[in-house]
């Protein structure tokens, strides 16, 4: 087998550009605005970017992807490859360095311990961590010094920065969490409200589902950042709401995810109190089938793989869901040139997109149509197909956003044209991708038949990301309702070249991999993407520093933020 290292090359001793500061704290107040509120600052217990984004102010990770998707070092000098030593001959281990000298914002060190117990944390099989994925083939984390953790994998490991680099795996304080671990994780509301951190902020209120309020934190490692003393991050809302206080009203300095249709955008920049910041990276807007019953008849075994959905386990049925969706009219209407149509979950980078679904991209009515008299189901009096006693009806949810509800709006009128009832539901987006286990109306939890948002990965390497589909990602009561596979896929072919991924170094090999778990979900219908989206958020024309990066958090340079002058 062939094994090449890939992103070895890539940026190890990146020196980040100064800028210019006059001292810590002395541009005073900034004000952002994520009109999806985070419900926690635990994004371990959350598969949100709201969560990620509020949550990297204060955690960080050892590296990061930078706006251009290299790994660049953050709390360490370097970031190990094979050729500095760092990544072992036979791609078995990682050993990462911590920077000398970093402190938690209570004046404590960081050490390895801290790494150590972050993956512990993570893996707690009672924990339900929406991150585990990162840690696939991870068998053990060794801590020969204060500084050093030495992380060994099952197997050789071509790409071993799935742990600790980017947002989706932050360190988190093993002092202040170790009482914290498994089934009580989210017991713990002081500690998921109230993190301690090594990040430029510290939190100093937390109101779930509404405003967090922070303040420089006075052992940030630069003693001359962060440059705002305090951070008011305001929640709820909505888009419109939100990108009119940054543009219009000046209220707000930035303002994320701005899922706008592009004539209100470009009213709004037109005021010239800011600008729209944007870029393509890997967001997709997609339906999840649920491949499982929700009836509430269930119990507790509700939307669980014990119980197959009784149509939707229908390949037809799922084939003619999408063929009746017009992909190219719905990302004009919503996005305009801020969205691309799609037929893939994993877009890009473009090495790892397939063509091999673009079919999908002509709306065929007519032939969802046969599709579903071939296979048996037939329209009754009122146009809506039955078979062998079940009708055709799907609770299609999403959460509550302008452009999401004119798609809903849209496919509800094709999926009746080929005899599917059709009610919606939206939710509010605090909720929708809230973590409270307790809800039936997560995401996560996906007491529906179909449902919409957008799905994306941290980095540019999706090996991770395709784990997302696993059979050990599938939310349930025994994870606590976490995970990634939202429509309860589990298949042993599958899970085969998800092995083959984590183990191949060849940087062809692996977008061949990537392009065949992509298309398996897509022939299978599985899912069913519809636009590429561009991330858009939009900065005050006042604020300074700020680097879009779709690669990793958006609040990813945060410490680098200062008041324009």
């Amino acid at each position: 087998m062939k094994m090449k290292t890939i992103l070895m090359g890539a940026a190890c001793a990146f020196a980040m550009a100064p800028a210019a500061f006059a001292e810590r704290g002395s541009d005073g107040q900034l004000n952002i605005i994520y009109w999806q509120a985070p419900s926690t600052m635990n994004q371990y217990l959350s598969g949100g970017n709201k969560e990620q984004d509020a949550a990297a102010l204060v955690n960080e990770p050892l590296a990061r992807y930078d706006a251009s998707g290299a790994i660049v070092p953050w709390l360490v000098d370097e970031v190990p490859t094979v050729e500095n030593g760092g990544v072992s001959a036979d791609l078995k281990s990682i050993t990462w360095k911590l920077t000398e000298g970093l402190k938690w914002s209570d004046g404590t060190a960081l050490t390895s311990a801290d790494v150590k117990f972050t993956w512990e944390y993570c893996t707690d099989p009672d924990g339900g961590c929406a991150s585990s994925n990162y840690f696939d083939g991870v068998t053990s984390i060794d801590t020969p010094d204060d500084r050093t953790a030495v992380i060994h994998f099952s197997e050789p490991k071509p790409f071993p920065y799935g742990p600790f680099v980017g947002a989706s795996t932050p360190i988190i304080q093993k002092a202040q969490f170790e009482n914290c671990v498994g089934a009580k994780a989210q017991e713990c509301t002081t500690e998921n409200f109230n993190p301690i951190g090594t990040g430029p902020f510290v939190v100093t209120d937390f109101r779930p589902n509404d405003v967090i309020s922070f303040k420089a934190n006075e052992n940030y490692r630069d003693p001359n950042k962060p440059a705002f003393a305090t951070v008011t991050f305001k929640g709820g809302g909505d888009a419109q709401a939100a990108g009119r206080s940054v543009l219009e009203t000046g209220e707000f300095d930035y303002a994320w995810n701005l899922q706008l249709s592009p004539d209100v955008l470009a009213s709004m920049a037109s005021a010239g109190k800011g600008q729209v910041i944007s870029g393509f990276g890997t967001s997709v807007e997609c339906i999840m089938i649920n491949l499982t019953d929700v009836s509430p008849d269930l119990g507790d075994e509700r939307g669980t793989i014990k119980h197959p959905h009784p149509f939707l386990s229908d390949i037809n049925v799922r084939k003619a869901l999408s063929m009746a969706i017009d992909r190219a009219l719905l990302t004009k209407i919503g996005y305009g040139d801020t969205g691309k149509p799609t037929c893939n979950v994993l877009p890009a980078p473009a090495i790892y997109a397939s063509t091999a679904n673009d079919s999908c991209l002509v709306q065929d009515i007519d032939g969802a149509n046969k599709l579903l008299d071939d296979a048996g189901w037939v329209k009754g009096s009122d146009g809506i197909r039955e078979k062998d006693g079940m009708r055709l009806k799907v609770l299609y949810q999403t959460s509550t956003n302008a452009v999401r509800q004119k798609y809903q709006a849209a496919i509800k009128q094709w999926w009746n044209q080929i005899g599917v009832e059709v009610e919606l539901r939206n939710i509010s987006a605090s909720v929708f991708f809230g973590s409270d286990p307790g809800s039936n109306d997560t995401f996560q939890k996906f007491f529906a038949d179909v449902e919409m948002y957008t799905n994306n990965f941290n980095g540019t390497d999706p090996e991770g990301y395709m784990a997302s589909w696993t059979c050990a990602q599938i939310p349930s009561p025994e994870n606590q309702w976490q995970g990634n596979n939202m429509p309860r896929f589990c298949n042993d072919d599958y899970e085969a070249l998800v092995k083959e991924m984590s183990v191949t170094g060849d940087i062809n090999k692996r977008a061949e991999l990537a392009k065949a778990m992509n298309d398996m979900l897509m022939q299978n219908y599985i899912m069913l993407p519809i636009t590429h989206r561009a991330s858009v958020s939009a900065r005050s024309n006042t604020l300074g520093g700020v680097d879009m990066n779709v690669w990793d958090s958006q609040m990813w340079n945060v410490a680098d933020w200062t008041r324009a002058k």
